[in-house]
């Protein structure tokens, strides 16, 4: 006879001549001839020393363990006192009860969807990374759901994670934000034959993210060539002069034309206009030799104008001194006082007018 004590925390199976016998737990037992007993910590997993099939006979000892079944596609999410401990893949794993309060929970991962009650914190851990597909939809923007190539539905701005698994999941997305789309460099021929390159900008919104990202492809691009071609149609119906007097015209003209025609494409155009409108080196040469032109021309003008005015005024005082005396003789004061500015010493006598004086000095001896 052999004395054994299992002390707390403890468990033992017994077996004789190697065939399990019992189980034991906490307390003091004898034991007989070729019996023998195995210790397992019950804060540990149990790892059988013969078959699990032989062992759950017993069902004193099948009340003391845990038996998880993981199969196929499945995980199983260990939680000991309630703190995450470990994944299980698949296979068969058991663990004692009693000592420490484990829960498992189970995950499908033929599924796409986590339904699991699963904290958020446990989806950065690196044993659950691997498992699971991540996407991220920033909040100005949305974006389309596609299952194994099928639409499925839209997302909003949010983290969005799968299961990971032989089902293919993509999204699209779309910024919801205002925009701006520019069509620089056109190179355009006006009514007249002008060369010109005008630099054109449009704003616009994704309205219908299913119609831009599912019923056209590429629909920027589209939305592109229809404002070249909308801008090119009206370039060519002005002159030179009247289009760099009607910018705002045509760039509303334009806007108008394509309104209707976006909605196709999903969007919707908030403004357009024209930014530059550059010359072309030889045209820019005419243009400025136009542009001397006329500026010549207005100070021709201007200055034709003001020698009227300068000889309407002379005529005026001329009138006045002749029909008052006074101002005739104010105006003789004033002459002198201005040539007195100009030369040091004048000699005048008191015969004739002061005005007829000076004449006679400054006038050219014949």
């Amino acid at each position: 006879m052999k004395r054994v004590r299992i002390n707390e925390g403890k468990i033992g199976l017994v077996f004789k001549n190697g065939n399990y016998l019992k189980v034991i737990t906490e307390g003091v037992y004898w034991l007989g001839i070729n019996q023998r007993v195995l210790m397992y910590n019950q804060a540990t997993s149990f790892a059988t020393p013969i078959a699990l099939e032989l062992l759950v006979r017993d069902e004193k000892l099948t009340a003391l363990i845990d038996v998880v079944e993981v199969k196929d596609n499945e995980l199983v999410l260990v939680h000991e006192n309630g703190i995450f401990k470990t994944i299980l893949k698949s296979g068969r794993y058991t663990y004692w009860k009693g000592l420490i309060n484990r829960t498992y929970t189970r995950v499908d991962l033929s599924k796409i969807y986590i339904t699991e009650q699963i904290e958020k914190s446990l989806f950065t851990k690196p044993e659950m990374v691997q498992y699971i597909r991540l996407f991220e939809v920033a909040a100005f923007e949305k974006a389309v759901l596609i299952i194994d190539d099928v639409y499925t539905k839209t997302l909003d701005g949010g983290t969005y994670r799968f299961w990971k698994n032989d089902t293919t999941i993509k999204i699209a997305k779309v910024d919801l934000r205002q925009l701006q789309l520019e069509i620089s460099g056109q190179e355009l021929l006006t009514k007249d034959k002008a060369a010109i390159r005008i630099n054109f900008y449009t704003q616009y919104k994704v309205t219908t993210i299913e119609k831009a990202l599912l019923e056209n492809k590429d629909y920027e691009k589209q939305l592109y060539v229809l404002m070249q071609l909308a801008l090119r149609a009206y370039v060519g119906t002005y002159t030179l002069d009247e289009l760099l007097e009607r910018k705002e015209n045509i760039a509303a003209a334009v806007f108008e034309n394509v309104k209707n025609a976006v909605s196709k494409l999903g969007v919707s155009v908030l403004n357009c206009g024209i930014r530059d409108v550059i010359l072309t080196g030889e045209m820019k040469e005419i243009m400025n030799q136009v542009l001397v032109a006329q500026k010549k021309a207005q100070a021709n003008v201007i200055t034709r104008r003001e020698e009227t005015a300068a000889t309407r005024s002379l005529l005026n005082t001329a009138k006045l001194m002749e029909e008052n005396s006074m101002l005739f003789k104010l105006k003789e004061m004033e002459y002198v006082e201005k040539i007195s500015d100009k030369i040091g010493e004048i000699s005048v006598s008191g015969n004739g007018g002061v005005i007829k004086q000076l004449r006679d000095i400054f006038s050219v001896n014949n």
